[in-house]
């Protein structure tokens, strides 16, 4: 079927004297899970129909099904797309899952490849860190994975800028590539890889392909007038309620819509664009459940962006900071202080 009404992607390198690819990464996070296998495919021949040329995943979404639906899915296509994947987080049903030991990012490569019905992986993220293993180890389990083709490139998402530096000076010291593309959160109303994230990003030659531009759906301004159902929220989305659904958000969120509509775009759009504006970013990663959803990001990927945009935009959150002040992710949380009167601070895990 063709799909001669979407917006055509625009291709850039992925990183310097890397692959081209289209400057929206589809992320296959809901395949297998809340996308099935016939809206999955809907969106994959729309993604391609579109120029789309680069998709992402992980051995623990769904629990190995992303991968597995993806890899049934893309068939004879594989070899159209930089395909990427990721290793950290416990797999669901695989006993001893998780970390970035030596042991489970070999194992957990062997699966990936398995699931995914191919013989390599393009880039491979580090999805995020693990403190009871030494980085050198970790480096070099994906040396070894590069010398075996498995693996193209790698990469990393939730790290602390700090621990960049290390990779990188600890791949220099035993002779394995760097890494090459990051993954972080990012988005115009959480700004927090601006300090140190994506400078040490752009020090060290590594781009950025941030992912949940739109804030888990809230800059798409569906919740200026309550909660839909069937909406991330609506569902009680555990990571949703930790990062993004505050009033502060939401009223904002509602700020960009405003502007969006009497400036005649989308508010996706301009979320989109402001994300793809920073010069560390390569491409942007886009997560959608549903073909309506996917249209929506091909459309945003097409919207104007210009400099009193830009001025309005990054005028609603400080740089460096969340919009919400104060505000800390609980799952990463900031490790500068300890003392002796927490007990966390003894812990060799923490170190």
């Amino acid at each position: 079927m063709g799909h001669p009404d979407l917006t055509k992607l625009a291709h850039q390198p992925l990183f310097a004297q890397g692959p081209s690819v289209s400057q929206l990464c589809l992320g296959a996070m809901m395949f297998g899970d809340r996308t099935d296998a016939a809206e999955a495919g809907r969106i994959l021949d729309a993604f391609f129909a579109a120029g789309g040329s680069f998709i992402d995943t992980a051995d623990s979404y769904a629990g190995g099904d992303s991968e597995r639906m993806l890899g049934e899915l893309l068939g004879s296509r594989r070899d159209q797309v930089v395909l990427a994947t990721k290793v950290g987080n416990p797999v669901r049903g695989v006993e001893n899952s998780g970390g970035l030991s030596r042991a489970w990012i070999l194992e957990a490569a062997r699966m990936s490849l398995e699931r995914l019905a191919t013989d390599r992986v393009d880039l491979y993220y580090l999805h995020l860190e693990d403190d009871e293993t030494p980085i050198e180890e970790t480096v070099g389990a994906l040396g070894e994975l590069m010398e075996r083709g498995a693996i193209r490139s790698w990469g990393f998402s939730n790290f602390r800028p700090w621990k960049i530096a290390e990779m990188v000076r600890i791949a220099d010291r035993i002779g394995v590539a760097r890494p090459r593309v990051a993954q972080p959160y990012y988005h115009l109303l959480n700004r927090i890889v601006e300090a140190d994230y994506l400078p040490a990003c752009r020090h060290f030659g590594i781009a950025a392909v941030p992912y949940s531009p739109l804030a888990r759906g809230v800059l798409t301004g569906k919740y200026r007038d309550g909660t839909p159902e069937g909406s991330r929220a609506g569902r009680g989305d555990k990571r949703m309620g930790e990062t993004e659904f505050f009033p502060e958000t939401i009223a904002l969120a509602s700020r960009v819509a405003d502007y969006a509509a009497e400036t005649g775009r989308t508010a996706p759009g301009l979320a989109v664009q402001w994300v793809l504006a920073a010069d560390t970013v390569s491409q942007v990663l886009v997560g959608p459940r549903t073909l309506d959803q996917l249209e929506g990001y091909l459309d945003a990927a097409g919207t104007p962006y210009t400099a009193a945009d830009e001025a309005f935009l990054s005028g609603l959150c400080i740089p460096g900071h969340t919009a919400v002040p104060g505000h800390n992710d609980p799952r990463y949380p900031l490790q500068g202080r300890r003392t002796p009167f927490d007990a966390a601070s003894a812990s060799p895990g923490n170190a």
